[in-house]
């Protein structure tokens, strides 16, 4: 038997600095984006859904949002999945929160490609 080490026992999800590191990514992607957008909408020329619209009709512009939309759903779902992990202690209960979460946030992602499609 070892003396040195310690004895603790190691327990929980082990997500930590992947998910840390996803969340940072996550959101300088879509500050990113904010800004793309914002230059976009702020250029010249009459304001308007014709100008909106355009703004989403290049291609460029479609694989950023998607990208974006993407990227938005995992940074939420780490997030909440989280807060149920952190305070939600009976597991049937946060099993319930985790499963209604993300299947409620794949459904936003799909409903936000969906529109992003129609432009």
């Amino acid at each position: 038997m070892s003396t040195y080490g310690s004895k603790r026992t190691v327990v929980g999800a082990h997500y930590g600095l992947r998910d840390w590191l996803g969340q940072r990514v996550t959101a300088v992607l879509m500050a990113l984006f904010t800004v793309v957008v914002l230059v976009q909408f702020l250029l010249p020329g009459p304001l308007g859904y014709d100008h909106w619209a355009g703004i989403f009709a290049q291609q460029w512009m479609k694989f950023l949002t998607f990208v974006v939309i993407l990227s938005l759903a995992y940074h939420a779902w780490v997030g909440v999945r989280d807060i149920w992990m952190d305070y939600v202690k009976p597991v049937g209960v946060r099993l319930a929160l985790q499963v209604f979460s993300l299947v409620w946030l794949l459904g936003c992602a799909g409903w936000a490609v969906q529109v992003l499609w129609r432009m």
